[in-house]
């Protein structure tokens, strides 16, 4: 079974480079070292370093999130997603969270392991295993914070409904730009190479 990747966002190793790691670092202090804003800088650059940003804040809230609640970012997304839609079949939820099947599975191994989730077999066809939250698990979505930064989601619902979605939408449109890459491609068909290969050819 592949362990799973407790990192909040998976990204190319080129754009966490040179971020230092300080275990003591927060968002705010983060938003205190904005760079100046090169009006005349390369916007690619610029770019980059909001990503990298990004990347720094969420490692520091994910860990934020573990050490106050004993969940990862990728688990509490799983299980707000099981709890809104469920019951779901595996299949499902890692549509649902843009997550590899078989992360999704080690994060269902957790959370059944937390008390937190259950998977049980459909009454109407046996074949199909169904996620649920289990009532421990309903608690804990209820106290436990947003996925999201508590200061970005109260930011967020400040800005009119336009402006957050232009945000959505922008986001959005850099994900599909990276994903459209040669080097993501690449490594999305080298990883369904390694799917297909028979095992004893892979040793």
């Amino acid at each position: 079974m592949k362990p799973e990747q407790n990192n909040p966002v998976l990204l190319s190793p080129s754009l966490t480079a040179g971020i230092p790691s300080q275990p003591n670092e927060s968002p705010k202090n983060l938003a205190n070292q904005a760079p100046p804003i090169d009006s005349e800088g390369r916007l690619d650059l610029r770019i980059l370093d909001s990503l990298r940003r990004i990347i720094r804040a969420m490692e520091i809230h994910s860990r934020m999130l573990l050490s106050t609640h004993q969940i990862t970012v990728h688990q509490l997304v799983c299980l707000l997603r099981i709890k809104e839609n469920g019951p779901l079949t595996e299949t499902a939820l890692a549509r649902m969270v843009q997550l590899s099947s078989s992360t999704v599975v080690g994060i269902l191994t957790r959370l059944e392991e937390k008390g937190l989730a259950k998977r049980e077999r459909s009454t109407v066809d046996r074949r199909i295993i169904n996620v649920t939250a289990t009532a421990k698990g309903r608690r804990l979505v209820q106290r436990a914070p947003f996925p999201l930064q508590d200061g970005l989601a109260q930011a967020l619902n400040t800005l009119p409904e336009l402006e957050r979605t232009t945000i959505a939408l922008s986001l959005e449109r850099i994900v599909v730009l990276m994903e459209a890459g040669p080097s993501h491609g690449a490594a999305e068909q080298k990883s369904r190479g390694r799917k297909n290969t028979p095992k004893k050819e892979r040793q």
